[in-house]
């Protein structure tokens, strides 16, 4: 069965415009289906985060947010799979899994409660029968080393920050569907 409704807009299409750079994955890739190993373990994913790595930031980046949403979830708001706030500069890449990981040396970073309700990654879990839906990885370089936040604020929260204080922007939109 799918869901008959229209497609949501990218969620960086309605936000002012920032330039982008380079974001890289050896696990997922722009427009091309996600292994199951990424998805939710409610659907039999591994609910594991993807590598991903960035290049060619603005210079004046003090600090990275690397989030994960998926605006073709049947909500009226979308859902936030992952949301890292305050990566130093350092830091310009994450391997594979370190988005479950309380233990990796992050410089700090720490990840807000996704839509799931946990702190951390939350692997792609669409409705079976939907079409495939769109992830989109994210990271924002930040004009400041850190976000004021804590663990509990809410993904919509860390936008709002993130409004003010991107400069630039690295997206790659996998997709993830589960057949009837």
């Amino acid at each position: 069965m799918t869901l008959e409704r229209p497609i949501a807009p990218d969620p960086y299409e309605l936000l002012p415009t920032v330039p982008a750079f380079t974001l890289t994955s050896d696990d997922v890739h722009n427009g091309e289906p996600m292994d199951a190993r990424y998805a939710h373990d409610s659907v039999g994913g591994g609910n594991v985060s993807p590598q991903l790595a960035w290049s060619d930031f603005p210079p004046d980046t003090k600090g990275f947010v690397v989030t994960c949403f998926d605006p073709d979830a049947p909500t009226g708001s979308g859902f936030w799979h992952w949301v890292l706030v305050n990566l130093p500069v350092s830091v310009t890449g994450l391997p594979t899994g370190v988005g479950g990981s309380a233990d990796a040396d992050l410089g700090g970073a720490f990840s807000v409660r996704n839509d799931y309700g946990d702190h951390g990654y939350g692997g792609a879990a669409p409705p079976p029968g939907d079409r495939p839906h769109r992830y989109v990885f994210a990271v924002h370089a930040l004009d400041v080393a850190g976000l004021d936040l804590t663990p509990d604020a809410t993904p919509a929260y860390v936008g709002f920050n993130l409004a003010f204080h991107t400069l630039a922007r690295a997206v790659i939109r996998p997709t993830y569907q589960i057949k009837e």
